[in-house]
């Protein structure tokens, strides 16, 4: 796969003004999060939703999709892993300009939501992106290579959502991330979701539409003032 593909919601109101990009976990496709749309777009009527697949068949579930291999799931090496990753940094940031030029939005005009893998995949990519997305909402995710964070060429706001119970990725990984990102200047909002596993929760989401009204919603007052 050189590029990619998925799922497509146009805007509940006919004229598009921001954009939204679901990004998938480990093992899903583009239609895990693509539900979201309807109950979200409700709220963000002038907003293109997007969830597109990860460009990779997963090896543990060959109906599903991963941006990257991971060696303690799957027995994959470290270097795939990587090259991997690699790849899917490019592709993802080539789909981003790409839907940007097709729905006719600017960057300030554009929210990623990831979950798990996804959130990875987001809060990588946005930051290195010389002009700054509207925001990143990461659900039950982690910042990787937090180290290498003096690569950011914009700081966009973010909202980290993590449920208490998360058995695959452990809630202390939002600490993580947020510490990191802060440290590093960015804006950060965060909550942990009581009794919720490796999810989202009702009050998760209800706070990531928030997030997003506020950030994308200034692209409608904007519009129509």
């Amino acid at each position: 796969m050189t590029e990619l593909t998925g799922h497509r919601a146009a805007a509940q109101s006919g004229t598009t003004r921001s954009l939204v990009i679901l990004l998938h976990g480990y093992g899903a496709d583009g239609g895990d999060l693509f539900g979201l749309a309807q109950p979200l777009g409700k709220h963000l009527p002038d907003t293109v939703f997007l969830a597109p697949n990860a460009p990779e068949r997963c090896r543990i579930n060959p109906m599903g999709y991963q941006w990257f291999p991971i060696p303690w799931i799957d027995g994959s090496a470290e270097a795939e892993m990587e090259a991997s990753f690699s790849r899917s940094i490019g592709l993802l940031d080539a789909y981003l300009t790409a839907s940007m030029a097709a729905e006719g939005v600017a960057p300030e005009a554009v929210a990623l939501i990831g979950f798990s893998q996804g959130t990875m995949m987001s809060l990588h990519v946005a930051p290195r992106r010389a002009e700054g997305l509207a925001g990143v909402v990461g659900f039950s995710g982690r910042l990787v290579l937090a180290e290498r964070l003096s690569e950011v060429k914009s700081r966009p706001p973010v909202l980290l959502v993590h449920g208490d119970g998360d058995e695959v990725i452990p809630p202390a990984a939002l600490g993580e991330a947020e510490a990191a990102l802060t440290g590093a200047g960015f804006e950060v909002a965060t909550h942990i979701s009581s009794g919720i596993g490796h999810g989202i929760g009702p009050d998760g989401l209800g706070l990531a539409l928030g997030f997003l009204v506020d950030k994308l919603g200034k692209t409608g007052r904007e519009a129509s003032a």
